[in-house]
């Protein structure tokens, strides 16, 4: 049971145990668990409460990646059973999706009503250490938890207002004819197929000179090449500077190792990346430090510049990758904290598996090439594109590659990449060989079901 004091009002003054910024995965899972352990706790978002991912990320994203695998499915077996390509309709479609994403905030609302938990509906600002200023309300609180995520990051060039972002693609009406994706992450990826698969003409432009940077150099070769298949066209090392809106079209232009370039379209996304949201926090004030990449915290996810603060989640500058089963992972171990003062839980992060949910799917985990000789590890590469596979054969899919490092002394699994149409599923059959530190003879001993994707993966190491 806390130790906290409960005065709720002195001065006028609102006062909290635990005050929640964010209403995502890991603010609203940190505020479940105080208020369940009989703390007075209070949370607030400055957008509709449930967060990124089930709003306007992971969530309807992949449920408009659904139809597109249909899409995909028939395409490739046209000829071979197929003889009609599907009819589909963008605004079915987003009627369905609306079926996901709009009963989300009032149903995040009402839970947390039913739990007691007092909501705010704005971004807090900090005042001091432990004092707040929301909704025209000064509050204070014993423990201050910031879980805001990341946003769009906004391109600091003429015309920043012109293009959309990630969560205005979801909520297109209808396609337009052509889209120009300005970076070639796994965002701007990701949508560039879905909008591909519709029909729509589409340019990516990215100042690096590949596609998806973080991710292993050869899988992502292969990929590219899907993706230049499905008509997604390339424009590399271009710098973009300028945005116009034209009559009917947008003109975006960049530098390209110094030549201007411009390539025209009906709508531009803005896909370039996404930063901490953290800019109208007045983290200063609160004596929070942070970074370029959030929060600044410390192996109890605690601020030790202010160790009445705590971030979870993407918005924190830990190790975790910005994913959903990090934000999880983070909130429990915040939650601990808070309730424990710090005397049990450290972060501990296991191999993070990451999905490009593009068809095919990119997956990855563990070690790539360079960080492994960086940690001087002795371990020997399988690669190979696999095609001819009995899983890729079946469905006629070009593309189904491999790459996994494997510890040389122990036998042990580095690292594991993959280009497949159900990578996004047999990725996790490597965290599991992974975390449960199980070598590669053991896993060619395994008997798995055949023929099924998560068997092909004793003849990848």
């Amino acid at each position: 049971m806390s130790t906290f004091i409960r005065n709720t009002a002195i001065m006028g003054i609102e006062q909290f145990d635990v005050f929640v910024i964010g209403t995502g995965t890991a603010g609203k899972s940190v505020a479940r668990e105080c208020v369940k352990e009989g703390l007075r706790v209070a949370i607030a978002d400055k957008r509709e409460f449930g967060g990124t991912c089930a709003n306007r990320g992971c969530d309807p994203k992949k449920v408009l990646l659904g139809l597109t695998e249909i899409i995909h499915r028939a395409e490739k077996m046209k000829g071979k059973g197929v003889t009609k390509m599907p009819e589909v309709s963008w605004s079915d479609l987003m009627e369905f999706k609306n079926t996901f994403t709009g009963a989300v905030p009032a149903a995040t609302e009402n839970d947390l009503e039913a739990l007691g938990i007092k909501m705010y509906h704005q971004s807090p600002k900090f005042l001091d250490e432990n004092t707040l200023s929301v909704e025209g309300k000064t509050v204070k609180a014993k423990k201050i938890v910031i879980a805001t995520g990341n946003k769009a990051l906004e391109l600091p060039i003429p015309g920043r207002d012109l293009p959309i972002i990630s969560d205005d693609f979801l909520e297109l009406e209808e396609l337009p004819d052509s889209m120009i994706f300005i970076g070639a992450g796994y965002i701007g990826m990701e949508f560039a197929h879905i909008a591909a698969r519709f029909g729509v003409d589409v340019t990516m432009i990215d100042a690096e000179s590949r596609p998806l940077n973080n991710f292993d150099e050869d899988m992502v070769e292969y990929l590219q090449k899907a993706s230049e298949d499905l008509g997604i066209k390339f424009i590399f090392n271009a710098q973009v500077k300028e945005i116009e809106k034209l009559q009917t079209n947008y003109r975006v232009k960049a530098d390209r190792q110094g030549k201007e370039i411009s390539v025209k379209a009906k709508l531009v996304v803005n896909a370039a990346g996404r930063v901490p949201s953290i800019d109208e926090l007045d983290l200063e004030k609160g004596n929070v430090d942070f970074s370029k990449k959030g929060v600044i915290v410390n192996e109890h996810l605690q601020s030790p510049s202010n160790k009445n603060v705590y971030a979870c989640g993407d918005v924190s500058a830990s190790e975790g990758l910005p994913l959903t089963p990090l934000s999880s992972q983070e909130a429990r171990i915040v939650a601990a904290n808070i309730l424990n003062k710090n005397r049990d839980k450290t972060v501990d992060f296991p191999p993070q598996p990451s999905v490009v949910f593009t068809l095919p799917n990119l997956a990855s985990v563990g070690l790539n090439e360079r960080q492994a000789r960086e940690k001087a590890y002795d371990f020997v590469v399988e690669m190979k594109n696999a095609p001819e596979w009995f899983n890729a054969k079946r469905i006629n899919d070009d593309y189904y590659a491999y790459k996994t490092l494997v510890d040389k002394k122990t036998g042990l699994i580095l690292g594991a990449h993959l280009v497949s149409a159900e990578a996004s599923e047999m990725i996790n059959m490597f965290v599991m060989a992974m975390c449960g530190k199980l070598d590669c003879e053991t896993l060619k001993r395994m008997i798995f079901t055949y023929p099924s994707w998560a068997g092909d993966i004793k003849f990848m190491v």
